[in-house]
């Protein structure tokens, strides 16, 4: 059985079945292991872990620990609460139909101009501003018009680009973030360049360390928590960077309960464009597939970051984010009541369960159908009206969401 205990309660013989945090803040190979020894359980106490689950029937139990299926039924009913009553007030004025075909053009060139301001940090080179700049104003102007369909595309990374893809990723996600909080586009520039260049200290560390397949050993985590340090001081020497962009780079792993690095900041110590830029990289890196870590989908990474609102993040800024990208963002796949699998081409709705989906596929059958749309928030109350019963894997259906949007 699993179940979820406080840290505090981990013991000798106890199986860890997952350490319920995101894999860039702890530094184990795997989410699973056995507790042999006491250096496990300090481990897990100094890399800030409050909460974990365990297996008992591979290890110790706790008796009185709530099971993972009495806990994941109450986080639901929580963040089901809270989606209800959450509705979106940016309007697009652009169709996503027509914004995804310019999103894919300025996608693929801010990869290619973040692949290469990277690659010169990392030859001792300085970071030439005059190609990054151009760039964020174009992933802003396609945000500004539509952000989903520039969202949508920062899903799509390849194992080998992470770095560099992560990078734009963030920038995107810190720009749609702040347009929703309704920053001015000269601020919400300077948060995207941030977004572009907050792992710059990456470059810094050696490959070796940086794409270890297996676990790092304790000079090697440290070396990895000093990144957004290091990054810090590139940006400062930066000629024309702004404080904000320096700021994003030094905070960006650092966490509201103080567990985060490099400073170990806590609450309002942290900036609150660092705080965005926390919840933002993780959400990222949680949807990302890497070596030692396999994707989950944005409702499920969006549910763990809703968990972790009372400990490592901001509860309003965790709440903003998800308003601002839907509980299930464009591109996402769900079935529904009927039976069908949709994916979701607009959550601008009144009720964030409740977008507008393209039905592509008969699970009843198990066959591909002609899409068509569906407005699930159309007389969602009616007896025979459709929902959206939750997000579904495109790998185990074979199915590519984007090539419906």
């Amino acid at each position: 059985m699993i179940k979820r205990i406080r840290a505090e309660q981990l013991k000798k013989g106890m199986f860890i079945h997952d350490f319920n945090c995101s894999w860039v803040d702890h530094p184990f190979l795997h989410n699973s292991m056995l507790v042999e020894d006491e250096s496990t359980i300090a481990r897990v106490s100094e890399y800030g872990i409050r909460e974990l689950f365990i297996d008992t029937g591979r290890g110790l139990d706790v008796e009185d620990a709530k099971t993972e299926d009495e806990f994941n039924a109450e986080m639901h009913d929580k963040f089901s609460e809270f989606a209800a009553t959450q509705g979106k007030n940016h309007y697009p004025p652009v169709p996503l139909k027509n914004e995804i075909v310019v999103a894919r053009q300025v996608h693929s060139e801010a990869h290619l101009i973040a692949h290469n301001v990277l690659l010169d940090v990392q030859r001792g080179e300085p970071i030439k501003l005059a190609k990054v700049e151009p760039v964020i104003e174009r992933i802003a102007d396609s945000v500004f018009r539509n952000k989903d369909a520039m969202i949508s595309l920062s899903r799509i990374k390849q194992k080998d680009n992470y770095t560099f893809e992560h990078s734009v990723s963030v920038s995107v996600l810190l720009i749609s973030f702040c347009l929703a909080m309704e920053y001015e586009r000269s601020v919400i520039i300077e948060v995207g360049m941030g977004g572009l260049l907050h792992d710059v200290g990456k470059m810094m560390i050696p490959d070796h360390v940086l794409n270890k397949p297996g676990p790092l050993t304790r000079p090697e985590f440290a070396l990895m928590q000093a990144h957004p340090a290091i990054g810090r001081e590139i940006l400062r020497q930066t000629p024309g960077v702004s404080e904000t962009a320096i700021i994003i780079a030094g905070e960006h792993h650092e966490r509201y309960d103080g567990s985060g690095y490099s400073e170990r900041l806590k609450e309002n110590e942290i900036s609150q464009f660092g705080q965005m830029a926390s919840i933002v990289d993780v959400y990222d890196a949680l949807t990302s597939n890497r070596i030692y870590h396999k994707a989950i989908e944005p409702t499920a990474a969006l549910k763990k970051l809703f968990e972790w609102k009372t400990s490592h993040f901001n509860e309003d800024l965790v709440q903003q984010f998800i308003r601002a990208i839907g509980i299930y963002p464009v591109g996402s796949l769900v079935s529904l009541k009927s039976g069908l699998l949709g994916v979701v081409i607009d959550p601008d709705n009144k009720n964030l369960l409740h977008p507008t989906v393209r039905v592509v596929y008969d699970m009843k059958r198990n066959h591909k159908i002609t899409p068509h749309d569906i407005d699930l928030s159309v007389k969602p109350d009616a007896e025979d009206a459709d929902r959206v019963l939750g997000h579904e894997s495109p790998e185990k259906w074979g199915i590519d969401p984007y090539s419906y949007l």
